[in-house]
């Protein structure tokens, strides 16, 4: 999948912008259409604040003009795997790198909550890794297009941080949004639909065609265009034969409990969990998995706001964070050094101060806006 796989043949008109990185994002109309896609292909298409603000502005400017909106990344490896977390690390050894880390969280959320609420179709076109931000920039729309190559995972347990899609997650089935959140677990091809994070599956090799079908529609709707793409696998959903194990284990009050379920059930699989949990940041279980827990009952802005404070106490040089980035991502040793070092010292005291509200004036604000 390239940014050259349009084929209609209507004009095609690319946008510009005085913006230093012009090009990472790159943005095409086609007819009423319109069409995001990101371009940073040796970072596999990693998400920095620039990108934020231009998708962010385009988007604005679609919203009143355009039938529907595609996103998508360059290339074949990746839709994309992130934010740009080891910039964000090193920036916080600059003076003002922990403001310029809030902004970004603060941007980022504010469009999570956007394309949460969009008045025109917007689809992603998940094909190749999606991770992170990229699980954040495509799971609150109405379309989320897999291919065989797709490839999810919100692993920020391993480094310090939280899921940030913890509405979708808890309202996953069952357990599951909790499984994958704490353990990272990576989904391929059409268990990412089977798990109910696509909304649909199509052939990597039929998307440009499927591009052309979307860009041509006069009066038929999106759904009747998708479910023509739509490829019916008799294939099993991988964690099925795992499934009532998750919904034993993953259901207990507490991270610590989880495992000593896990202990109980001593089978491979159980064993395997274990050992990837306790490589986690113990304060990252525990935050993750109370803000899971707790995003069920509340909204998407209400969520949000939430992980806007989350990552903000993350945004120092002793955090778990940049720990986790130091020695996932810099320096590459595969030993982070977590404080505190063990669940037993994650206190409640200490996760629930994470939680705790900021002063109002900075407060994530999202638009309250009915649609």
């Amino acid at each position: 999948m390239t940014s050259g796989s349009v084929t209609v043949s209507t004009n095609i008109k690319e946008t510009s912008s005085t913006q230093i990185n012009v090009d990472e994002v790159i943005t095409k109309e086609v007819g009423d259409n319109g069409t995001i896609v990101l371009n940073r292909p040796k970072e596999l298409n990693s998400i920095n604040l620039s990108m934020i603000q231009k998708i962010d502005s385009i988007l604005k400017q679609w919203e009143s003009s355009k039938k529907l909106v595609i996103i998508e990344g360059i290339g074949e490896k990746a839709f994309c795997v992130g934010g740009d977390v080891k910039a964000l690390v090193l920036s916080l050894n600059e003076s003002a790198g922990h403001l310029q880390g809030e902004e970004f969280f603060r941007r980022m959320n504010i469009l999570n909550h956007f394309i949460g609420r969009y008045k025109k179709p917007y689809i992603a076109i998940i094909d190749g890794i999606t991770m992170g931000a990229g699980v954040v920039l495509s799971i609150h729309n109405k379309y989320r297009i897999a291919t065989e190559k797709t490839l999810f995972a919100m692993p920020e347990t391993a480094i310090g941080m939280y899921p940030g899609v913890t509405h979708f997650l808890s309202r996953l089935k069952g357990k599951l949004g909790i499984y994958l959140g704490l353990t990272g677990y990576r989904l391929k091809g059409f268990d990412v639909f089977l798990a109910g994070i696509a909304t649909h599956f199509v052939l990597s090799e039929k998307l440009t065609d499927l591009k052309h079908d979307l860009f041509a529609l006069h009066g038929v709707d999106i759904e009747s265009i998708l479910n023509k793409y739509q490829q019916k696998l008799n294939h099993e959903f991988s964690l099925v034969p795992h499934m009532s194990q998750i919904e034993n284990c993953f259901s207990a009050p507490t991270v610590e409990e989880i495992i000593e379920r896990l202990k109980k059930d001593n089978s491979d699989w159980a064993q395997k969990n274990i050992e990837i949990l306790l490589k986690m940041s113990p304060s990252s279980l525990k935050i993750s998995k109370k803000a899971i827990d707790e995003g069920k009952e509340k909204s998407l802005a209400d969520c949000l706001k939430i992980e806007y404070r989350l990552a903000c106490t993350a945004l120092s040089r002793d955090s778990d964070f940049y720990e986790g980035v130091r020695a996932l991502l810099i320096d590459k040793d595969q030993k982070p050094i977590w404080k505190p070092s063990c669940l037993a010292d994650v206190t409640n005291e200490y996760v629930n101060k994470r939680f705790a509200a900021f002063p109002a004036e900075k407060e994530l604000q999202l638009s309250t806006s009915k649609l």
